[in-house]
């Protein structure tokens, strides 16, 4: 089973051999076995690729995450055949009904509601059973949007009552960042289980190719802004970025066992599509804590 994630953040060259990744730079030449690998986080505009090497990585199903000179994940690879039925899940996609997709969104915001919860409880905040509140007002679709006035209680209550999302700071900057490696993750397992990205069950913006993930990822948010309340920074350097990274090795519980948080992800989008597709029960992620040399940095 793949485990590990890659971190290439100095100038370097990255190509195919034998089964292995390979690293070259100017000190030394490492190698890292395919089967081995989880994810791939290209943190430098100073690298070079061969295609070979992205062949194998889309072959092995393998997550490659590209950053931009600020050091800012802005795309990864995809592949077009992650699954060799992919036609048909994509037509099932395409008739899930209305009321199914509202009914799965109700429990979402109120399994995300509730991780928000927990991470107030934490933190002893006066506002933890404001939240608790809001969880039996959610209704099918979430129609009069819980969500919306959780957000704005839980991000007051971690942050300060003058922090928004939409400035430009640090402890956003974290967020970010910490987002959007959990939403290509989440990404990842979409693809492999044969469904769009893009087609959403709440979220359905034309512009956002990524409607569905955005859906799924909510329940697990609240492990990254947990991190980032403990963890404040001002400056989002490498051993920070690699920190984030080491969340998604982090041993936590789901539906009753133990697991390494991306296995959880992993595990819970394929639960979401037995709901989706067999009405199976809702396997909620209820955020409890429970770690291991995963991660290697070049």
């Amino acid at each position: 089973m793949s485990f590990r994630t890659i971190v290439i953040s100095s100038q370097s060259k990255i190509s195919y051999k034998n089964r292995f990744l390979v690293v070259r730079n100017e000190e030394d030449e490492k190698y890292i076995h395919l089967s081995e690998i989880d994810t791939i986080i290209v943190d430098s505009i100073s690298v070079s690729i061969s295609t070979y090497l992205l062949k194998e990585l889309s072959n092995n199903k393998i997550n490659i995450i590209f950053c931009d000179e600020k050091h800012n994940p802005f795309g990864e690879l995809k592949s077009f055949y992650a699954k060799h039925n992919s036609s048909k899940k994509i037509y099932e996609q395409i008739k899930w009904t209305k009321k199914m997709k509202d009914s799965l969104w109700e429990s979402i915001v109120k399994n995300k509601i509730y991780n928000q919860y927990l991470v107030l409880k934490k933190i002893n905040s006066s506002n933890e059973k404001l939240l608790l509140s809001y969880i039996s007002e959610v209704k099918i679709g979430d129609k009069t949007n819980r969500e919306g006035h959780a957000a704005k209680v839980y991000f007051n209550s971690l942050f300060g009552k003058r922090f928004t999302r939409d400035e430009d700071n640090s402890i956003n900057t974290a967020l970010n960042y910490g987002y959007a490696v959990l939403l290509s993750t989440v990404n990842k397992e979409i693809i492999n289980n044969g469904y769009l990205t893009q087609l959403g069950i709440h979220h359905k913006n034309e512009f956002n190719e990524f409607n569905l993930s955005c859906d799924l990822m909510e329940v697990f948010r609240p492990v990254i802004d947990n991190f980032v309340y403990h963890h404040k920074t001002e400056e989002l350097d490498s051993k920070y970025k690699l920190e984030i990274v080491d969340l998604f090795n982090k041993k936590l519980k789901y539906n009753k066992r133990v697991y390494t948080f991306k296995d959880i992800i992993k595990l819970y989008t394929r639960n979401v599509f037995l709901y989706l597709e067999e009405g199976t029960t809702y396997k909620e992620f209820i955020y409890e804590e429970s770690d291991n040399e995963s991660i290697s940095f070049f």
